[in-house]
């Protein structure tokens, strides 16, 4: 069920609820719908997996798995599974850091690149639909907003109570 269906229901009360809040929810919502989709046409990787993947190939140099969570938002510990799965599939590797043998370094692997290459008219066509008819402004918009809610959560919770 959509968003718009699940308001329009009569199932839920959202009377009330200040804008804040629903952003929050929607966010939250729209996040598990659309890793739910994005699972579903993958097929090979999951959404998480993929995104990982995305991140890795923006990055100028090979990541570390820190780098990474910090990219991802995400801990360590949760990075750390993805990319074990990964791994597993042949997707990445990892490779000593050569200045602090320590560190693990996340390389893609030829067989990831030849799967983002046969999706990418497919990526592309989804990103093509999802943003149909949203002016790039309204983009720009939900981006500078998401931004700024992320600056400000930074600190709650690391206080000492």
């Amino acid at each position: 069920m959509k968003i718009k269906e699940v308001v329009n229901s009569g199932n839920v009360d959202l009377s009330g609820i200040p804008s804040n809040y629903y952003l929050l929810g929607l966010l939250s919502a729209f996040e598990n719908r659309f890793q739910a989709m994005a699972d579903n046409l993958m097929k090979d990787i999951s959404w998480k997996q993929f995104f990982a993947v995305i991140c890795i190939n923006m990055c100028k140099e090979p990541p570390t798995i820190k780098e990474l969570s910090d990219i991802l938002g995400s801990s360590h510990q949760n990075v750390k599974q993805i990319l074990l799965k990964l791994e597993n599939k042949g997707f990445i590797k990892f490779l000593p850091d050569e200045s602090d043998k320590r560190k693990q370094l996340i390389v893609l692997t030829d067989k990831c690149r030849k799967f983002c290459e046969k999706n990418d008219d497919a990526s592309s066509l989804i990103m093509k639909k999802m943003f149909e008819g949203l002016p790039e402004k309204d983009i720009k918009t939900t981006i500078r907003t998401i931004t700024n809610i992320e600056k400000n959560l930074k600190g709650i919770g690391d206080q000492d109570e």
